[in-house]
């Protein structure tokens, strides 16, 4: 069979799907993935694995009407060239415009794998009713057809419900995430040197970076050996970012070391004694936690829909109410008190990642799903996400 995959993010198929990519061409499909931009690597990646890139045009960030119509053109004129057997998109523009433009051609499955709602959705955009009610009509438009929407949390099936996204009969099944290669991410033991915390992520104030900020702030008053490393890269175009400028005056103050972002992130994770995202964002499964899980790290994060599920409370690591800069420092201290429970939950976190969120097992269900399992392929047992749900049942009301 012939399959497309749209994204927004050419690095992002390689590393989000470069796994499920691979798969897919093992079981002898042809592949055709699509990117709005061209990173060379990339495209050389691709071709190596078999697998033809095609440019599609997209604001990633924009409004335009205009522009977004061109996306949904380019789609729909790729879609008729190819013509496809399976369609697979993620994140919101390459599901909102794949989903019409496959609406609009037929004959071809449609898959959206929602890997969270986002910005739209979270709590920071609550004063913004006509946009998320626009989102919202939007991705209605695009899923209604879809032969099955994935998502990383049961929290988003809710929502999606409550903003009229889905209807109540339409196929949304739960998967642990986009998994993690458990043979890429292996465990690291603890290091030694002085108690060190790692938070990677967007420079966003609804990824809870000012919270971390702050509870370094906390934390140093009495433990001032304490280190505390911020991987990221300033957001000088969202809404919620913060500034190169705000980057370097935590480092000036010394509450903060600044890692630059970078393509491989394990050394910077077997560095650290434990991991911290403190996000309020509309996540579905954060990446970061699985691959800090699976080197070994225990994991302070917040009591929020994606953040919450791969973590057992007390087991492999702690939950903390969200905007709560003192209630995560507390955390924080509790495992530098503990040493014996941080190295319990360090290996624990590891084995999380291997029983539920290896990615061979992860993709074995999508391609089951998505009916592109070649005969050869072992069939796919019964497995629970990290919620306890099981991930072969689509959820219902």
């Amino acid at each position: 069979m012939k399959v497309v995959i749209l994204s927004s993010l050419s690095w992002s198929l390689i590393n989000f799907r470069g796994a499920l990519i691979a798969r897919m061409v093992e079981a002898g499909h042809d592949v055709v993935a699509c990117a709005p931009d061209g990173e060379p690597e990339v495209i050389a990646a691709l071709s190596k694995m078999g697998v033809h890139f095609r440019l599609t045009p997209m604001a990633r960030a924009g409004t335009n009407p205009l522009r977004d119509a061109w996306t949904f053109f380019h789609y729909w004129r790729l879609l008729q060239s190819e013509r496809p057997d399976v369609v697979v998109a993620y994140t919101q523009k390459p599901i909102i415009y794949g989903g019409l433009a496959t609406r609009l051609l037929g004959r071809m499955r449609f898959y959206a794998i929602m890997s969270g709602l986002g910005y739209v959705f979270s709590t920071e955009a609550d004063g913004r009713p006509l946009l998320r009610s626009a989102v919202s009509r939007l991705y209605r438009l695009g899923v209604r057809r879809a032969d099955c929407i994935f998502v990383f949390n049961g929290d988003d099936r809710r929502l999606m419900l409550e903003n009229g996204i889905v209807a109540p009969d339409q196929p949304v099944m739960q998967v642990p995430g986009s998994g993690i290669d458990i043979a890429y991410f292996t465990q690291q033991p603890l290091p030694d040197g002085p108690p060190t915390f790692l938070m990677m992520g967007r420079l966003m104030r609804d990824k809870g970076v000012g919270e971390y900020v702050e509870a370094a702030r906390i934390v140093r008053q009495t433990r001032p050996d304490v280190r505390f490393m911020l991987l990221t890269r300033p957001e000088t175009e969202n809404p919620t970012g913060y500034t190169a400028q705000d980057l370097d005056a935590w480092r000036r103050a010394g509450l903060i070391e600044f890692v630059p972002e970078t393509r491989d992130v394990r050394p910077f994770i077997a560095s650290a004694h434990v991991f911290v995202l403190p996000s309020f964002y509309r996540e579905g499964l954060p990446r970061t936690i699985l691959e800090a899980l699976a080197t070994g790290r225990p994991v302070i994060t917040t009591d929020m829909p994606g953040c919450r599920e791969p973590i057992e409370e007390g087991v492999n690591g702690l939950l903390v109410p969200p905007r709560d800069a003192p209630a995560l420092a507390t955390a924080m201290n509790h495992l530098l008190d503990n040493p014996d429970l941080l190295a319990a939950m360090a290996g624990a976190a590891r084995q999380k990642a291997v029983d539920v969120y290896d990615v061979d097992k992860v993709n074995a269900l999508l391609m089951e799903v998505m009916g592109l399992r070649s005969a050869a392929m072992a069939p796919v047992a019964a497995s629970t996400t990290g919620a306890g749900v099981p991930v072969l049942e689509a959820l219902s009301s």
